[in-house]
């Protein structure tokens, strides 16, 4: 292995992948591996549940003595209360990312959430909003429902309405406000040839879906048993239940839904898993339109190897087949 030049290297290295792949511990290997040849690494994070305090079974958080002593950024820094926006994440997260350079270390983008890693790795704007506007559709939403937005949406911006689906009532709000504000689709807002906002490399973890599915159904069968629904318990005096987007997360609304009595505990856990699932599969779909992302098994014992020549350039990027 050749020495690392301190003046060399991308000014950003990423972790993707579906959940349950092992982003966390391959990002702190790849700290680890980089401190151990001379260069400081720091760990940003890019999954938007994870932003939440007090969510850390459901969104499987590292604790801080699992975080081997290297430092994290974005995590814990909102209320249950407050709604995640990835306008607002960019900022953070580039302002985050500019630091950790600015101290002579590498950055490590870390997290499952591809709209929020994709709004920090491309350069691309967020349109603005308007309350008025923004008011009048959250109304509509609450008197007809998520499913007539969505109808209004794939009438003039159909790519949008099958990225976002029927039944995400928030997302659909969003990109109609965008449509009417710029006049444009709402996908128009997302780069079709992406330009990077400065020098990355992008690593992806795959599991072939037999063997991730199982793993995913157990570990939310393992959430439950951490005590899950306590946790959630406790972060309803947090105001959980009116958190525009905590509530809405997975395993948290199974969980509330236990706590309510309109799900038993075996329906929360199957109906949580069917979402987890549902959501790996968003996942792999939404990477692998990244034609830049060098893919690994997450089951390669030399994966960190690998990732780490693969930053060091050594390496092509290979498709998600």
């Amino acid at each position: 292995m050749h020495d690392v030049d301190t003046d060399a290297g991308p000014g950003l290295v990423v972790v993707v992948g579906p959940t349950g792949t092992g982003k966390s511990e391959l990002s702190l290997d790849l700290a680890e591996r980089l401190a151990a040849r001379g260069r400081a690494a720091e760990i940003v994070n890019a999954d938007a549940m994870q932003l939440y305090r007090g969510m850390d079974i459901g969104t499987a958080k590292l604790s801080v003595a699992e975080r081997r002593g290297i430092p994290h950024h974005l995590l814990d820094v909102l209320a249950v209360t407050d709604e995640a926006t990835v306008a607002r994440y960019q900022v953070e997260a580039r302002a985050a990312i500019t630091e950790i350079i600015g101290r002579g270390a590498v950055p490590i983008l870390v997290g499952g959430s591809g709209l929020y890693v994709s709004s920090v790795v491309f350069d691309f704007q967020f349109p603005g909003t308007d309350p008025v506007l923004r008011a009048r559709l959250e109304a509509e939403l609450v008197e007809q429902g998520p499913g007539a937005l969505y109808a209004r949406l794939k009438a003039v911006d159909p790519a949008a309405a099958a990225r976002i689906g029927a039944s995400n009532g928030r997302r659909l709000v969003r990109a109609l406000e965008v449509v009417e504000i710029t006049g444009a689709p709402h996908s128009a807002a997302l780069p079709g040839d992406p330009v990077y906002w400065r020098p990355t490399v992008t690593v992806g973890l795959r599991t072939p879906r037999d063997e991730l599915t199982p793993r995913l159904d157990a570990r939310v069968t393992a959430m439950w048993a951490a005590g899950l629904p306590d946790e959630v318990e406790a972060l309803i005096p947090a105001g959980i239940e009116t958190g525009v987007t905590a509530s809405r997360a997975i395993g948290y609304a199974q969980a509330l839904g236990q706590l309510r009595g309109t799900l038993t505990p075996a329906e929360a856990i199957e109906q949580t898993q069917q979402f987890t699932r549902r959501y790996a599969r968003r996942q792999v779909s939404w990477f692998k339109r990244s034609p830049h992302t060098h893919w690994i098994d997450s089951a390669a014992a030399d994966r960190v190897q690998q990732a780490v020549d693969r930053i060091d350039g050594g390496m092509p990027a290979t498709p998600l087949s």
